[in-house]
């Protein structure tokens, strides 16, 4: 599996999101790689819903608390990144 990165739809997002959203993609995707990389790197074992949850936390605290907090992530893809780090085929 190539390095995650973070696409927004953007159906989905304001007009003002939508001016932002190449830069918000980069940060998004920048705290996404950053944490794939420390949950890989500290991971012993654990199953994928618990390496999911470690990642999206890790993603969050490595933005800022106004972007974290409004962010939605695609849960099913978080997930298929924590099963290729469980699978050893990440990170």
């Amino acid at each position: 599996m190539s390095e995650p990165h973070v696409t927004l739809d953007p159906s989905e997002l304001t007009p003002t999101q939508q001016k932002l959203r190449v830069p918000l993609e980069e940060q998004l995707t920048s705290a996404l790689q950053a944490a794939t990389k420390r949950v890989s790197a500290d991971y012993s074992g654990e199953p994928v819903p618990e390496v999911c949850q470690r990642l999206l936390d890790e993603t969050r605290d490595g933005l800022h608390p106004d972007i974290a907090a409004g962010w939605q992530p695609d849960m099913d893809e978080f997930c298929r990144v924590a099963a290729a780090i469980v699978d050893g085929s990440i990170g």
